[in-house]
């Protein structure tokens, strides 16, 4: 894991941004479909099977990020 400080300016977010890119995004996606594909019951270890899992644990994750922005809304009114 990478550790780097900044704050909120534009110069640290641009830096930031460059270095956690799509090819960090990319790495981390296969990293977490090796992992699946590894900890998948021997008899459900299919491609099939590690993508309808993937699919269900991204749709979560998803659903829990839009939950968290409108319960963190700081204009509640928006």
């Amino acid at each position: 894991m990478a550790v780097h400080s900044c704050d909120a300016s534009g110069d640290d977010t641009a830096k930031f941004s460059k270095m956690m890119g799509p090819g960090q995004i990319d790495v981390s996606i296969r990293q977490a479909l090796q992992l699946l594909w590894m900890i998948m019951p021997e008899d459900r270890k299919t491609v099939d099977e590690v993508e309808k899992e993937f699919r269900r644990l991204a749709e979560r994750a998803l659903k829990d990020l839009r939950e968290d922005a409108t319960a963190f809304r700081r204009d509640k009114n928006a």
